[in-house]
């Protein structure tokens, strides 16, 4: 599936053009965070590797081929759970695959563990808060060890334990050989989790660092501006 190269990707809403000739290529290992304004492309981005989007034009290539049948798998911002047990939601992620029930059975109450919400297996996921919701969603993800895992803005609008819980699950799953691609904007959360950081904006990428060096010494005007912007106190650059 790796590398992972993006290729000149194009994608019109209305005229507007969201991406605009975007290329990228990422390597199988780690926590990438796409940062960017709003209306940068970056949730269009995820959409399109996961095949949700069908691109006018460019080339996704995974590792050489195509997408793979199975292998990724995306977490929403706003997950969608259907009315069934916490159990239920998981396993019906396994069916697709062809996995026997008891083994069903058997990974989404180990992952539900994992999650922290074993003890609540049998309850109906409509009834769970939203770090418990965003919980539930990642474990669904995860139940299908998927070689590459999207995830968008999975922690906005939580409060900060919850918050904390998510990124913890984010690091078990990237140590489990997971690469993971998250959009954000919370820059904190993106120093704590991100290997490298990807900088959209108007529909393509203006740079690709390392972490530490894209927070210390931003190549791009646009990047040293979002900076600015989004914290609650101003950076000399």
């Amino acid at each position: 599936m790796f590398p992972l190269k993006v290729t000149d990707l194009r994608w019109r809403v209305a005229g507007r053009a969201v991406l605009d000739g975007l290329s990228l290529e990422l390597g199988g290992d780690g926590i990438t965070i796409l940062l960017g304004p709003n209306g940068a492309g970056k949730s269009v981005l995820l959409r399109s590797l996961c095949g949700l989007i069908e691109p006018e034009s460019g080339h996704i290539d995974f590792g050489g081929g195509p997408r793979p049948e199975s292998g990724v798998a995306m977490v929403f911002q706003q997950p969608k759970m259907l009315r069934d047990s916490l159990l239920g939601n998981v396993e019906l992620a396994l069916r697709p695959l062809g996995v026997a029930a008891a083994e069903r059975r058997s990974r989404a109450q180990a992952v539900l563990e994992r999650v922290g919400l074993a003890h609540r297996a049998t309850d109906s996921a409509r009834g769970l808060s939203g770090g418990e919701r965003q919980r539930l969603a990642l474990a669904r993800a995860w139940v299908t060890r998927p070689r590459l895992l999207l995830l968008d803005e999975p922690t906005a609008s939580l409060d900060p334990s919850s918050v904390e819980a998510i990124e913890r699950i984010v690091r078990e799953i990237r140590t489990e050989g997971t690469r993971i691609l998250m959009t954000t904007h919370n820059l904190g959360q993106a120093t704590r989790l991100a290997d490298d950081v990807v900088f959209m904006d108007a529909g393509r990428v203006c740079e690709h660092a390392p972490v530490q060096r894209f927070f210390a010494r931003p190549a791009s005007q646009a990047a040293r501006l979002y900076i600015q912007g989004e914290l609650p106190w101003r950076m000399a650059f």
